[in-house]
């Protein structure tokens, strides 16, 4: 399968990220993604996709050594240099005449990813709805330039959703209560 273009749209209504794949065959799947699947997932794609872009640098068995700083900064020029190549002009084409996962988008449950040597992350979408009906999936393997397209795309995703803020405040778990008085945070309380 050949992708020919990604579209990723957070609706408000359903909070969900619904994302669509189109095939240069006339294909779509569709795909929901939850604020639960993506609390998971998004770590894990940036950190494959941070290590890849890290092994198409030219000095990429020798950055092993290297610091977590020079690593991230190495990452971030390589994924500003695949942004600054990437169409984001064009808009998605609506209405493909098949739709082989059904009319109704897969509400994702689990992905599975793999990098794999040539170069290519493969994901596998998996609904496996609890107690009934048949599981359904989907695969696909992409290219680092469009995988940091759809990374791209999903941020942008993340940031209109406000998911992100979420994901922060989950990492820290800091009380936010206040003082007896309501004006000033009180002090952190440890709970054994």
């Amino acid at each position: 399968m050949n992708i020919h273009q990604l579209s990723v749209t957070y609706l408000p209504e359903q909070d969900r990220i619904l994302a669509r794949i189109n095939t240069t065959a006339g294909e779509e799947m569709r795909l929901w993604l939850t604020r639960r699947l993506m609390l998971g997932l998004w770590p894990l794609l940036s950190r494959l996709m941070t290590e890849h872009l890290l092994k198409l640098e030219a000095a990429g068995t020798s950055l092993d050594a290297a610091d977590e700083e020079l690593k991230k900064m190495l990452a971030d020029f390589r994924k500003e240099e695949f942004l600054q190549h990437a169409d984001f002009d064009t808009p998605y084409q609506e209405n493909q005449p098949r739709l082989p996962l059904g009319e109704e988008p897969l509400l994702i449950t689990d992905v599975d990813a793999s990098p794999l040597p040539n170069g290519r992350l493969r994901l596998s979408f998996n609904e496996r709805p609890p107690n009934e009906g048949e599981p359904r999936s989907f695969q696909m393997e992409m290219e680092p330039k469009l995988m940091q397209g759809m990374m791209h795309l999903l941020e942008q995703a993340l940031a209109q959703s406000q998911w992100r803020e979420a994901f922060a405040a989950t990492a820290g778990l800091e009380d936010t209560s206040l003082s007896d008085d309501g004006l000033l945070p009180a002090k952190p309380r440890y709970l054994n």
